[in-house]
């Protein structure tokens, strides 16, 4: 089903705002998705997509837009190049297809990933300040395979598109939760131990700690990072039950630092099956 805008309407101005205003998203409950990849995940995975807006006019939609408009079983509508240009992310041309998402925002309480025989490695990151960097851990978390990432504090919203599109649609395939803070990933872990699984809270922290590939990682763990700054303060040392670090020349930013340290987990949980 696909319907025409050639003028700005209601819809627009909402989706529209959605770009920029996390606020209108939260109250919505809804967010937009650009790119091939991303919108081609989100139906992989079943996401609930509400309506694929694509431009209207010459040159002709790509083949790739056609098809997902013909078999999504999203409603399409149309827009003139001048009203989609009103949905593209900053510095970007005239997106082909924007796709106007659901959001999903499980509850801690009831996150419980993992079993006692296959454990889960579950990524923090606290108070991240850039969705760009947000949404490149995401993704190394997806790679690496991560049961889940939570965010903690006031950091950036999952559901900002430049989050969206720097995860390459990993953001559809793994659970992203909220906590405010180091008490709720404490008592998470608690959880997990209730339930069997031998849990760790390892906090990557570059001015201190037993040096990342001499930690032994045969559980399940919880992976907590700082966003720019691999310092976690004290709050989160207490918390933690081992430090770690990642010995380099400098620092890395978080989705660096999870990559590296998401390898080594893998790593030695492959040598242990």
């Amino acid at each position: 089903m696909t319907g025409r805008g050639s003028t700005r309407n209601a819809s627009v101005e909402l989706w529209r705002e959605y770009l920029s205003n996390r606020a209108k998203r939260v109250r919505d409950g809804r967010f937009l998705v650009h790119g091939r990849r991303a919108i081609t995940r989100g139906l992989e995975c079943g996401w609930p997509l509400e309506t694929l807006v694509y431009r209207l006019g010459a040159p002709e939609p790509p083949e790739w837009v056609r098809q997902l408009l013909e078999t999504s079983g999203v409603t399409g509508v149309g827009l003139v190049p001048e009203v989609m240009a009103e949905l593209a992310e900053p510095s970007e041309p005239v997106p082909e297809l924007v796709a106007v998402a659901l959001t999903r925002r499980p509850e801690l309480d009831e996150f419980a990933p993992g079993t006692p025989e296959d454990p889960a490695t579950v990524v923090v990151i606290d108070r991240p300040a850039s969705a760009v960097r947000l949404g490149a851990l995401i993704r190394s978390a997806v790679a690496f395979g991560a049961g889940g990432v939570i965010v903690t504090g006031s950091g950036v919203d999952h559901y900002d598109p430049q989050s969206v599109r720097a995860s390459d649609g990993a953001l559809f395939a793994i659970p992203v939760l909220r906590a405010s803070g180091p008490a709720q990933v404490a008592a998470f872990r608690d959880r997990q131990r209730a339930r069997g699984i031998a849990t760790r809270v390892v906090g990557s922290d570059d001015h201190g700690g037993l040096a990342l590939d001499d930690a032994r990682f045969d559980g399940g763990t919880v992976l907590v990072l700082g966003d720019e700054s691999q310092s976690l303060g004290p709050t989160w040392e207490r918390v933690c039950d081992e430090l770690v670090r990642i010995p380099t020349d400098g620092t890395l930013g978080a989705p660096s630092a999870a990559a590296v340290a998401l390898y080594e987990i893998a790593r030695q949980r492959r040598a242990l099956t």
